[in-house]
This record gives C-alpha cells, structure tokens and sequence, in this order.
C-alpha cells in the first residue's frame, strides 16, 4: 500500500472521525449520528472537533472543517427520545460506549443492537464503535469490551462482524454490516500522532540455506548450549545470525553480502580443544566457524567478531553447489567402559565436502585454522551436478546427483563405494531424476527426496531399496531427520511441510514402517531449507525458503505445540529520521532513499499532487559490497553512510524553485583517516558536533565535525580513540567459543547534551564515556587502529603516557565516565541503549557554533535506560554507576508480565518527554509497549492479587501455554490431534500385584527445563531480595508525598466544594457512580453535511443540555507520587479525570498492542498538526509525532510458485 494513514495512541479521535467519513463519504454530502448513553464523551468529542462549537437560538450552527461543511446537534437530555426522527439518510453510526463503566455494558449493548435492526437504518450503514474512557483503572481491554458487545472479526456466532482496515482483514459479505472498534479517551488525546508508511520498498530476500552451529544431541539437557547459534542464508548474500535464547530468538547480527551474491549453503565447524591452557590455567576450548558458498567456485569462511569474511579457499574445481561438514569426532568406548583416545596423526577436527557442477567433490582441510585443499574425489567422466551431499560417518559421504543416482565415497581415499540407481523420471517429465537431498539417520540409513515428491529409504549397508513415500506434489527440496532417527521431516515446491514418523516397536527392528503423519503449509511459496537442533528438553525444526520467513516447528511435539513465525526483516531497523525537516531515510544493500513527510496541520498536504509522502533523495552507492549502516544528522543535513570497508558522507539541502521537494546531494571529502576501514555501527551526536564511528573489529572511534551549514561541513583528520575496558568471556569446554563474537557492539548512544556516549554489546558489558573541556588541546598523536594494530602520524618517541592520554580537538576530549565503579556485567545482552532527555524540548534546526555548554552534562542528562535480551529494563545514574531510583524501585519482578514474556524482541526505544508525564516506547517486529516512567510499577504481590480470583482460570491457562520445546505455544489438549498424550501410566510388576504410577508429561519436562546450567537458573531469592528493597524505597518516598500532601488539605477541600455543583441543566459535575441504579439515558449528536435546502438550513431539536464542563480539566503539571498499594488499570483503558481536585488523575502505568504487522522501524518525525507552542503540547497532550514504517509480506513482490491442480 503505497500511502501514509495517520491515527494517535491509541486513536487521535478527530483523525478517527474525520478518516471514517471520508472512507464513506468521500465528495458526497451526507449525514453522521453521534449516539450513545450519557456522559459517554460525545459532546467533549464534539468540542475537540471543533473547539468554538455552540448552539445559538436552538438551532445548530454550521461550521466548515478540513473544507467540509458540517451541522453539529446535541439532542442530550432526552431520555429515550424516539431516534427514529435523526435516522432517515443516515450514512453512519458513530457509538460511543463507555470503556471504564462496565456496569452499563449491558444498556449499551441492547442500545447498539436496537440501532442495528432498525429499518430506518440500511443494512449497509456503516458503525464506528469508539470505546472511551480507557485509561480508568476499571476500564475494559478492546477484546473484553468486544465480547460484552457482542461484537466479533468473524459473523458466526455474533449479531454483526467487525471489519477492520487497520487492525485486520476479512471479506465483507452480502449481509455483514462494516464495523469498526477503537479504544480512545477523548479527554486526554492522546500523545503520538502515528503515520503508518508502507512506501518504503524494502524488500526481503528469499531464505537459501540454513544452519545450526551445534548438532542435536539427546546427552545435552537444557534448551541449548550458550554458543548455540542459527545461521540464515539469503539471496542477496546476507548472513543473519539468531540467538535462539532459550525460545525468544534474538537476531544478533547480520554478515553483509555484496553485488551478485548470494548464500547457497551454510555449514559451522567446530575445532578441537586445545591442549595448552591459557593465561588463567583454562583450556581453551575449540572454536566455532562458519562457512558458506554461493553459486560460485568460492568456499568462505566468515569473521563473526568483524561480519566480513576471514578468508576464501578456490580452485579449479568449478562451481559448487553443495556443501558438508564431517560429522564432530566422538571418542568411543573399549569393553571395559574407557575412552579410546584418537590415533596417531589422526585429527579430530572437522573437513568440508563441497560438490561441484562438474560431478566431483573436494574435501578442503580446516586444520590449524586454515582452510585448505585435501583432494578431490571424480566418480567417471560424466559431468553430472552434485546437488546435495552429507555424511553418513566421519569416514563416508552420500552425495546425490542430477542423473538419477546417489553415489557413497570414501574420503580417505576417494573410492566410490556404491552407485544407487533412482530409476528413470515420471513419463511426462524429465527422463532424470534429480536428487535435491539426502540425509542419513543415526543407524545409517539414507533419506533421499527427488523432482518427483518421492521420500525414499535406503539401507545402510547394501544400500538397497527399503521404502518409498509420495510426499510431494513436486520436487522435494530439503529433508532433515531428527536425532533420534524416528522422525523425517520434508518440504518442497507444492509449498508442503511433512511429517513422516516410523511405527511404534523395538529399536532396531527393521520390519517397522514409515508412514506420512501429517503435513501442513506453514509457507507460501518453494520450502527450500531446513535445520534441525534437538536436546533432551527442545526439539525444532527451522524452515525457510522463497517466502523469506523463518519458521520454527516442533518436531518432538509436532501436534501438540504452535509453530512460531520469526521476523523476515532485520531487526536492528534500518531507517532513520530527522524530525526538525520531516526527512525519513532508509537503506539496503547499496542504496539509501530519502522521503519528505508531509504536513497535516488543517487536514492538507505540503506536495502539490496530494500525497502525503514524496521521495526526495536517492543514493547508489558503487562498489561490490552492501551497506553496513548509515544514519542522518538531526537537522536533516548531513548524511553518513558505510560497509565494511569504507564510509562516506553526504550534504543535503532542499532545492530552489520548482524542485523545492527535491534534495541536493552532495558527497563531501573526508580524512583517509575516517573514510578507510569502514564501519559496522554509525551516530551522529545530537548538537551534530560528533560523528561516533564502530569499527568492523568493534574499536570505536569519535570524529570531531565543523563547519556552521552543510556546504562547509567537515571533518578533523584527527579521530580520538575510546578504549573500552577489557573483559573476559568464558564457556565450557565442550560448548566451544565464539572467540570475541560477544565482545560485538549491539548499540550506541549519546545523550541528549550530546556529553555523554555509552555502548553496549552482545555479552552484556556497557562502556561509556564523557566529554571533558581542556583550556588548551592535549599534544597527543593521532592513532588509528588497523588490523589491531595502533600507528600513528608522529615519527616522535614520546613515553608511554603520553600515548595513553586522551587526544583532544579544538579544547575538548572525551574520557572514561568517573563514576564510583564501572557497572557490572549484566546477566543478559544489551538489546537497547537510550539516555533518557532530562526535558522535553522543542524540535529545532541544530547549528554547529562554539561549544558553550559547562563541563559536566545538564541536570538529569545521564540516566541511561538499557534493555537487555530477556527483556529486563533498568536505568543507571551514568555518573554515579549504579541504578537510578526509579530503576531501584522498580526491579525485574516488577516488570509486566507481558513484556518480559513476549517472544518477538525488542528493535528500538522513542522518548516522550513533557510535563504531564515520562513516556518511553518500546517496539518490536509486531507491537509497541508504552511505560509512563514517572510512576511506578505495582509489585507482582499487588498485579496477582488483585486479579486472583477472577483470573485463576485464566492464569493457569497462560502458565500451560508457556512451556514449549523451543517453537511456538503448546496447544491446549482440545486442539492437538497428533502426538504423544499429555499423561502415561507406569506399570511394575505382573498384573496380580502392579504398581501402577500415573506421570504427568508436562510437570517431568518442566522439571528438567528447571534444572538446567546455573546460568540459566532462575534466582528466586535474588527477586525477592529486589522486591523487598524496592518495597521499602516505595515506602520512603511515599512518605515524603504524604508529608507534602498534608498542607495542601485546605486548598484541597475549597476546590472540591468549588467542583460539586449542579449545572444549569440539573446535572453534576460528578462523573455517573458505576452503582447507579437509575433508568440509563440516551444521546444522540447529530453531524449532518447535507446540501442545505434553499439556502436555509434543515431544522433541528433545541439542545436541552450539555455534558459536564468538568471533562475539560487541565491535567495535573506533576502527577504526585502513587500509593504503591493502588492496583494498577487493566491494558488498553484511559482515564477520564476526576472533578475532586484531592484525588490526583490516575493514569495508565502502561499500555500495548500487537496490531501492527511486519514493523521496519518507528522513528520521529516531529511536531503534529504544525504546534509550535510547548506551553499547547503540555495542555493538550501532543509532543511526539512517529512514523511507522510497515513492510508486510503481501507487499513484498515474490517470484512465481507451483500452482496446485485444484488451484
């Protein structure tokens, strides 16, 4: 969808109302009625439509907004006035429900569908549902108010079906009358102004390969080992690296591919541990490698600490197709139960198989951390390709070909130990077969899938025919087997997944049969690859193929558990904005594309032909390799991009004349010092004075920018290096190492003063640093590191201090943070680092004059916000290293449940800063969390037990749902069909005198999980340890708020007899009490844009009444300190102030949604609706306008796929 939709958290209800006539009406003129029970909000949504709205004489006044003319009415006060009167020529409903009166649920209701069967009302009429009041504590979620509605997305079982454009999607019947549901609070207008962009053509690229760094072993407990890592192949040459993470995958990193590249196949090696033991008196276990090939004649071997490759091993060999790695080596036992140690010159470590077009295969050596050719093994002098090839031992290899056989090798020395003949292909296609897999099982069986959808098995030792399945339309691409070597799973090109398991019997009987269990179409498109990782607790199989999504399936508990989609998009987003000039940017492979985002002040636009959004810019970038990163300077002027060998700036400014929109591009010179050696990670600082560059080895570098415009923008030769603190990365030996691969630096961020620059890597280390000023620059040399080497450009010997002190540019220099001790290794990653701004501040043009900031950062500039990769979020006091108060008082048990349980990770954090409240907003690939940080959390004792006995159900529901072998959710016993049950039954002894013991599945998996590695243990006592201590610093701090409230209580009690009165028209001030028993009311608003007829206007019933006035309370400038024993308000409710000014407005701690699909990243754009005043954003609520930029799949052009016959 090439277009921008704007809505606010969690609606902007003027957008919402104005967006619902216009997809109705469009040019005509027509009427909308406003209707609903009383003090539902209409007539306060009739004043944020238009502020200076009022009946004059009895008759409504017509006003003209976004260029539309409208006839406002308020009927209030007439209770069940015949509707009828305003129904004829409707053309839609908008409903107003109270969100936070839930006795009154039931009134709404029969009011709503009363309206839906009138005759006056087509069947046809569209209805906008808007649930108000949602940040009450006692407000409803938006599923909870659907169901007491009886509303639904589907039209079985409910009285109307909801069809939403843009939460979801459903066909609209012949008789299914449109709905749409909104949760908003017309008091409070909420703070961000959203445009939802899915211009941006970033397009994902098809899965090719897939890879486990570790082989499935049924002697590993846990959820896999530390090192454990998943590799994916993509076409246009990328590497992506997930973290499993016991279940929540994280995607770590992503290896850049280039120009006409692409990953064929994957494989990871692990060498053997080294006998000698380091400087600690540790061995040093052996480390992972990765491999890769990619339709050329080219085996890579990839730098996981860089992302670049490490060296590239070629010969004359031809193009390879395939590749293999020999299976790890096992020492084996004697009789007498010992190890058998290796042979003589045997090694123990791990050689690659690659086959190539030509029918040969080549063993290269990865001994003593080279990559070098051993030999190559020519079955004849037909050319026939090698499409696919494994190992069925550490001795033999099964390679399948394109001429309708499978040939058996012996490394060691090359022999063809057996031809196995396919046969000839189906009569009405081609005469070959094509072997597209083979796999071996544990015993030694092989599996191979062919172009004709066959599964075929054959026996490990004559290599005979065994069995054969059709299970596949078409070709079979990829076949992977579990460890147990029961189970055989198969995808192909009829988009098929399948399942195949063996009869239940003895192991080794090898009269038990294969049967096709099940299949399923998790994909859209050719299901190209697959990875299996299996232990005694997980079991999953990854697939991936055209459709560039990830999807990881249970294979153990195939049938009892969810599979799990993972995100096709990189999930470090590649998008940037600057909010001051509305410029949106975004990169991939070897471009970078600039958008302008228009204006909506008054409803218009900014370009001439009426879109909301206009490509202004766009980069290409020479060069074989892809874009590593790039970022945009705040201003809008200065664009910095880079790969891994290279960075390059950019000027940018609007044009004159006619071409106002579009930008000049500039390319501006930098130092050689800057420009070589490339980037993994870039940032400009705020006040646009630094540009912080991470190095592909992970050293950081700060460049000194100058200049007051961007035509004379540049950068010091000079570039000061920041020394990060040592530290040391241990695992065991038999997991191997990753060698500095944790040591990667995850993200980067300065302050909002621009003073303070902090990092974060993968093994949970943060570094940061300062910015100092000096009276006169230190005489230090300018050292660059290259290779890991440091030279410098001084050919003087200065003594050892003088080449450790800090270099300093034009009177400033940064240093290590002098705080009280470094903050400590975190239990987890670092997914995000972002330092909260100490005020809210206006958007403005940046400019690079003199520096004339104080040395130390502005009050409250330090406190930096980290989320790690188990979704924990503190705040530390950067100064000072250790946690800040809030964070102190709000430790991980804290944290809702639903954000430190959700499975999708978060991209990236946006601050929302004003007087009212402290709003920090996080977002993944499919939701956004909002937390107010201005109040705290309830405790996890307050959150349960305020829910306990309603939601006891429901909790024990949840729990059960949490356990899951690694993929998705385990499915409730009523919807698995396939799998083992959840209970068996242990019998001992004969019949006569059995015990028989009943065990529980679930509780035995559960109690493995468990105990797993001290690592991975939960400390029960060190939560509540945080829980008490953050118990007793709530405590503290109430009772300064109690202290402070008592000597308001005079003031207190004046303004609330001021606030309960009556109001001319009999009503009170007072919001309606949930227990009132009296007869329901409803109102009706009346907004009618006919052709008025003759010149005069059509007549309408004098407005008899108005809402409260109190609805228009200016929100509190501080909100006072909480009682921390209040609960706090259920998801998805706003609060609609109280008229008591004693009572401080509550508002929501919290709020999230998942209604948003396939997220490439949200990033700031500006100001809404063209306000200019701070004074207008703290009163109304507005301060932060976002875009959302979208790419999901059915915008993503795919290449053509396999029609079925019945398709």
């Amino acid at each position: 969808m090439d277009e921008t939709t704007s809505i606010s958290w969690p609606a902007n209800e003027r957008e919402i109302v104005w967006d619902f006539s216009a997809s109705i009406f469009g040019s005509k003129s027509a009427k909308l009625v406003f209707v609903g029970l009383d003090n539902t909000g209409k007539t306060t949504l009739i004043h944020i439509l238009n502020v200076d709205f009022g009946p004059k004489d009895g008759y409504p006044e017509p006003i003209t907004i976004d260029n539309t003319r409208y006839t406002l009415v308020d009927t209030g006060g007439m209770a069940r006035r015949p509707l009828k009167a305003y129904l004829p020529g409707t053309a839609g409903i908008i409903f107003m429900v109270d969100a936070s009166d839930p006795d009154r649920f039931q009134a709404a209701k029969e009011l709503l569908h009363t309206l839906v069967q009138m005759e006056e009302i087509g069947k046809k009429t569209p209805f906008l549902i808007l649930g108000n009041n949602i940040d009450h504590p006692s407000a409803v979620s938006e599923e909870e108010l659907r169901r007491a509605l009886r509303i639904s997305l589907s039209d079985t079982g409910s009285d109307m079906a909801i069809r939403t454009t843009g939460k979801g999607q459903m066909a609209l019947g012949d008789e299914t009358r449109p709905v749409e549901l909104f949760m908003c609070s017309v008091i409070m207008r909420q703070a961000m102004d959203i445009h939802r962009c899915r211009f941006v053509p970033y397009n994902p690229q098809a899965i090719n390969a897939l890879a486990f760094s570790h082989p499935s072993s049924a002697e590993v407990s846990g959820r896999g080992v530390p090192t454990l890592r998943l590799a994916i192949g993509r076409a246009n040459g990328d590497i992506e690296i997930w973290n499993p993470l016991r279940g929540t995958w994280l995607q770590e990193s992503i290896l850049r591919g280039g120009k006409d590249r692409s990953i064929e196949g994957l494989a990871w090696t692990q060498d053997p541990r080294e006998d000698e033991d380091d400087e600690s008196g540790f061995k040093t276990p052996g480390k992972l490698r990765l491999f890769s090939i990619g339709s050329s004649s080219v085996v890579t071997e990839w730098n996981l600490e860089e992302g670049r490759p490490a060296r590239h091993s070629s010969g004359n060999f031809g193009e390879i197709w395939c590749l293999a790695a020999q299976p790890r080596w096992k020492a084996q036992k004697s009789k007498d139960g010992k190890l058998i140690p290796p042979l003589e010159g045997e090694y123990t470590g791990q050689h690659l198989a690659v086959g190539c077009a030509d029918g040969s295969i080549v063993i290269l050596s990865t001994q003593d951390g080279d990559l070098r050719y051993l030999r190559t093994m020519r079955p004849s002098t037909k050319r026939a390709r090698v499409l696919n090839i494994t190992f069925q031992d550490r001795n033999t290899a099964v390679a399948g070909y394109a001429d309708s056989t499978i040939r058996v090798f012996d490394i060691r020395n090359g022999m063809v130990l057996r031809t196995i003949s396919m046969g000839k292909g189906s009569v009405k296609g081609a005469k070959e077969l094509l072997v597209w897999s083979v796999k071996c099982l544990p015993n030694g069986t092989i599996v191979s899938g062919d172009s004709a959808g066959e599964i075929r098995f054959w026996d490990a030792k004559n290599y005979s025919l065994i069995q054969r399945i059709q299970g596949h339309q078409a070709d079979v691409l990829d076949i992977a087997v579990s460890a147990d070597g029961e189970s055989v799973i198969s995808g192909g090109a009829d988009q098929r997944t399948t399942i195949y398991k063996l009869e239940s019997g003895k192991k080794g009987d090898k009269s038990r049969r294969w049967a096709e269990v099940a299949h399923r179409r998790y994909h859209t498109h050719d299901v190209k690859a697959f990875a299996v990782y299996e232990t005694k607790d997980i079991s999953i199989v990854v697939s991936g193929g055209l459709d560039t999504i990830p999807v990881v399936v249970p294979l153990r508990e195939f049938g009892a558990e969810h599979h799990r989609k993972l995100s096709n998009l990189p999930q470090i987003p590649q998008i940037a904005s600057s909010a001051s000039s509305r410029l949106l940017m975004s990169w991939w492979d070897r471009e970078v594309s600039l958008w302008q985002i228009a204006k909506r002040s008054g409803g218009g636009d900014d370009f001439l032909d009426g879109s909301s959004h206009k490509l202004v810019g766009k980069i290409l970038f020479q060069g074989e390799e892809s874009l590593s990163a790039a970022t945009l300077s705040s201003d809008g002027k200065l664009l910095v991009a880079a790969t891994v060998s290279e960075v390059k700036m950019f000027g940018l400014r609007q044009r004159k004349g006619d071409d106002k929109h579009v930008l000049r591009v500039q390319k501006l010179e930098l130092p050689p010092a800057v420009a070589k050696h490339g980037a993994k990670n870039l940032h400009i600082s705020p006040d646009r004075q630094w540009l912080c560059l991470v190095r592909p080895n992970n050293d950081i570098y700060l460049a000194k920018i100058v200049g007051s415009s961007d035509e004379n923008a540049q950068i010091l030769p000079k570039l000061i290096e920041l020394n990060r603190t040592p530290r040391q990365i241990r695992h065991k030996d038999i997991h191997g190492t990753l060698g500095q691969y944790e040591r990667n630096v995850r993200s980067i961020a300065f302050s909002d003063d621009s003073r303070i620059l902090a990092s974060g890597d993968l093994g949970g280390f943060i570094d940061s640093w300062i910015l100092e000023d000096v009276k006169e620059p230190a005489q230090g040399v300018q050292k660059t590191k290259v290779n890991g080497k440091v030279s410098s450009d001084s050919s003087d010997d200065e003594s050892s201090d003088d080449d450790d002190a800090p270099v300093a540019l034009e009177g400033q220099r940064w240093i290590p943070t002098p705080s009280e001790s470094p903050i400590p290794r975190l239990k987890a990653g670092v997914l995000l680092l972002s330092f909260r701004p100490s005020t809210h501040t206006q958007t403005k043009v940046l400019t690079n004059g003199a520096n004339s900031q104080l040395n130390s950062p502005s009050s409250g500039a330090d406190r930096l916000m980290v989320l790690t990769t188990e979704h924990q979020l503190s705040e530390f006091d950067i100064l000072k290293g250790k946690l800040s108060d809030w964070s102190r008082r709000n430790p991980k048990a804290y944290l809702p449940n639903e954000f430190t349980t959700v499975k999708d990770r978060a991209m990236g954090a946006i601050w929302d800063i004003n007087q009212t409240h402290d709003r920090l907003w996080l977002y993944g690939p499919t939701w956004m969390w909002m937390f107010d940080l201005s109040q705290d959390f309830p405790s996890s004792h307050e959150a349960m037990g305020e829910q306990k006995a309603s939601n006891k159900r429901k909790r024990e529901e949840e729990e059960r749902m949490k356990t899951n072998s690694g993929a998705g959710d385990r499915m409730p016993l009523s919807k698995s069909d396939v799998g083992l049950g959840r209970k068996i039954r242990k019998t001992i002894g004969h019949k006569e005198t059995s015990e028989v013991t009943v065990i529980d599945l679930k509780k035995e998996r559960d109690r493995d999980i468990l105990s797993e590695d001290d690592h991975e243990q939960y400390d029960a006592s060190s939560a509540a340890n945080d829980s008490t201590l953050a118990r007793l610093r709530r405590e503290q701090l109430q009772l300064k708020g109690d202290e402070s409230e008592d000597e308001a209580d005079g003031m207190d009690e004046e303004d609330t007899a001021h606030n309960d009165q009556q109001l001319p028209n009999g009503t009170s001030s007072h919001p309606p009490s949930l227990t009132n028993n009296n007869p329901q009311v409803a109102f009706a608003v009346v907004i009618d844009n006919r052709v008025h007829l003759n010149g005069h206007a059509l007549p309408h019933e004098r407005q008899e009444t108005k809402e409260s006035s109190a609805a228009f309370t200016k929100p509190e400038s501080a909100p006072p300190p909480r009682n921390p024993t209040n609960p706090d308000s259920v998801l998805d409710h706003e609060l609609e102030p109280q008229p008591q000014s004693k009572q401080p407005r509550q508002k929501r701690r919290w709020w999230h949604t998942h209604k948003y699909r396939d997220i490439l990243g949200i990033t700031p754009l500006g100001l809404p609706l063209g306000s200019d005043a701070d004074q207008d954003l703290d009163e109304e609520g507005f301060g932060l306008e976002v875009a959302v930029v979208e790419r999901p799949l059915w915008d993503v052009e795919l290449p053509g796929r396999y029609i079925r016959d019945y398709e």
